[in-house]
């Protein structure tokens, strides 16, 4: 596929040729498993399409109202939807995850995980079935149940709607975690996991471990073992997409939080990323009434 440069005038969000050079193996490898039956290598150059998605998760934007310079919303979703559906979006996003942790000294595989859960709002198109009511937070929508290693790097996640109690999360979480990374052996929790989860890590073989809080405390603390996935939940937010949860399904809300991560890894593996307070000052223009 090559560099596939655009002419265009870039957008922050799009990725530099060394972050492409970081997907875009896994994209010609599928491109050469689902081959077009007229034989047709298609319009839009991949590295575009994904550009469209990293745009998306940044600002919000509906797929309606992607930039014209940037390929149509039919193109963009047909392959958002089939590598969300094929499974390449998660081979992406956690071999990625392999090489940041390695990059930073650690084995490809995580041996402990950090579970947690977040409540958001659900938009209003976003079919009721899969939508309900926290009641601890008091507030509608769905929740983002994700377990991630000891440097913050998603390993596991689950959406549902609000109302699921977090054990059901928990549990659900721990068995995608076997699944997928049997290396885990311990997963920290906070105490709104009950024992069914530690009871259910026991028949995976995975010690569930209650962190709370130290009563003692004042103010904010980091938690030890847990503010790592906090950490993860707050970064998340820097992608608007993620912000409301606006998709019609659980798996489109996973599929968006996966490419979040992957914008973030790719940005880490080629030393792009900088803490917003290293950023230059840029005050918008003001218009004059």
């Amino acid at each position: 596929m090559g560099v596939e440069k655009s002419d265009r005038k870039p957008y922050r969000s799009d990725l530099s040729d060394e972050r492409w050079a970081l997907i875009e193996p896994f994209i010609s490898a599928w491109k050469a498993r689902h081959p077009s039956v007229s034989g047709h290598q298609g319009r839009y150059p991949m590295r575009e399409i994904v550009n469209a998605i990293l745009y998306q998760e940044r600002t919000g934007v509906q797929w309606e109202y992607l930039p014209h310079d940037l390929p149509p919303m039919s193109a963009v979703y047909y392959y958002f939807a089939a590598w969300r559906d094929d499974g390449l979006t998660q081979t992406i996003h956690d071999l990625l995850r392999g090489r940041v942790r390695e990059a930073a000294g650690r084995r490809e595989e995580p041996s402990a995980v950090a579970v947690d859960s977040q409540t958001v709002h659900a938009a209003a198109g976003v079919p009721a079935e899969t939508t309900g009511l926290d009641p601890g937070k008091r507030s509608r929508g769905r929740k983002r149940g994700i377990a991630t290693d000891v440097l913050g790097l998603v390993v596991a996640v689950v959406v549902t709607a609000a109302s699921v109690h977090d054990n059901a999360i928990g549990i659900d979480l721990l068995d995608r975690v076997a699944i997928d990374n049997p290396s885990v052996r311990t997963a920290w929790v906070d105490a709104g996991f009950k024992n069914a989860v530690a009871d259910h890590g026991q028949t995976l073989g995975i010690t569930v471990q209650t962190v709370g809080r130290d009563p003692g405390t004042r103010g904010f603390v980091p938690i030890p073992k847990r503010w790592v996935v906090e950490q993860t939940f707050g970064t998340l937010m820097l992608h608007r997409r993620l912000v409301r949860d606006y998709e019609k399904t659980t798996a489109s809300s996973q599929a968006h939080l996966r490419w979040a991560c992957t914008d973030r890894m790719t940005r880490r593996l080629t030393g792009a990323t900088a803490r917003w307070r290293d950023q230059p000052a840029t005050e918008p223009a003001v218009l004059s009434a």
